[in-house]
């Protein structure tokens, strides 16, 4: 029996030519028309399922550093994201970005056990798929599609083919001087340092991504306040609804909140608006870039302004009780 059709063991794949993005299709293969591409057949293991899987290895130019694919074909296919960034193949941006602003949640298991059995269930999938992929973009809500639309790079940067630092330069410690293969520079204190490929793939905790998302949320009103105790967002121009109809459009909008990090629901029928306050602030910091890069949560079929509550005057002097419209977190709406 093959090992791919055995859940308990680890399969192989072997292509013809890397899936590439946009962005890489344009950047990461340089400027000559001439490139030569290496592939060597169960190169090495794929970063995500561990596979073993076909390694391309190219030279995008003369100063760039060498490119090769980090994921197999099929991790590739299941995201729809480029084997050598991962980033998206249609928008050439963050999975996280894609996802928060399409509304769409990462179902994929992080086990190796059940990553194997998710991963072989989702090839028999592609196999009838007339595109050969899992990941339907066509599914995903227009306003979510033309915002990704003007987020997307489509002229090429070439900087993405940059040697990366020289960590031994950083340390003051670099003998190779001029020989040096690596960037000689001090690396900007910018967030960006430390990025992780399986937080890229799986679209969680990427601070490009965030990055990304946070501009999108201050050119919409939505900085997060100051006061990190505020976890309340709030639900301006309501129609006529319950506190379930706001916490399904919740979940529905945001697919990384459960129901139980819903601390509560505050609805304030005459003024039309409701509180929600959830479990934690960084999970009220996700929703709000997701709900911003979606242009608001439509409830009821209407769609629904969101901004963020802020924190009453002296609050944190003493132990100031939260009415009923204040919400369970003690805040006001925050007019964007």
């Amino acid at each position: 029996m093959p090992a791919k059709h055995d859940i308990n063991k680890v399969g192989e794949e072997s292509s013809d030519f890397p899936i590439l993005t946009l962005a890489d299709g344009l950047t990461g293969l340089g400027s000559n028309p001439y490139l030569r591409m290496s592939k060597q057949e169960f190169g090495s293991e794929c970063k995500i399922c561990n596979r073993p899987f076909t390694v391309f290895r190219w030279n995008p130019g003369e100063g760039s550093r060498w490119k090769k694919t980090e994921v197999c074909t099929t991790c590739s296919k299941i995201k729809g994201v480029c084997q050598t960034c991962l980033l998206d193949l249609e928008f050439g941006l963050p999975v996280q970005v894609r996802d928060a602003a399409l509304g769409r949640k990462n179902g994929a298991p992080s086990s190796d056990i059940n990553k194997q059995f998710y991963i072989q269930n989702l090839e028999k999938q592609m196999e009838n798929s007339p595109d050969g992929m899992t990941f339907d973009s066509e599914q995903a809500n227009r306003a979510g599609r033309e915002l990704l639309k003007g987020m997307a790079r489509t002229d090429p940067h070439y900087k993405r083919n940059r040697p990366h630092i020289c960590s031994f330069f950083v340390k003051g410690d670099c003998k190779r001087g001029a020989e040096c293969p690596f960037r000689h520079e001090i690396p900007e204190e910018n967030g960006l340092q430390k990025q992780n490929i399986q937080d890229r793939y799986y679209g969680k905790n990427d601070p490009v991504a965030k990055k990304i998302l946070g501009k999108v949320a201050a050119e919409k009103g939505m900085v997060a306040p100051a006061d990190k105790s505020v976890t309340t967002l709030v639900l301006l121009g309501l129609p006529e609804c319950t506190d379930a109809d706001v916490r399904t459009a919740m979940i529905f909008s945001c697919p990384f909140v459960s129901p139980n990090e819903i601390k509560s629901i505050s609805m304030i029928a005459a003024s039309h608006c409701a509180f929600v306050n959830l479990i934690n602030r960084p999970l009220a910091e996700r929703a709000a870039e997701a709900l911003s890069a979606q242009s608001g949560i439509e409830v009821q079929g209407k769609k629904v302004r969101v901004v963020w509550g802020k924190s009453r005057p002296g609050k944190g002097k003493g132990k100031a009780a939260a009415t009923e419209g204040e919400g369970a977190g003690g805040a006001e709406a925050v007019e964007a």
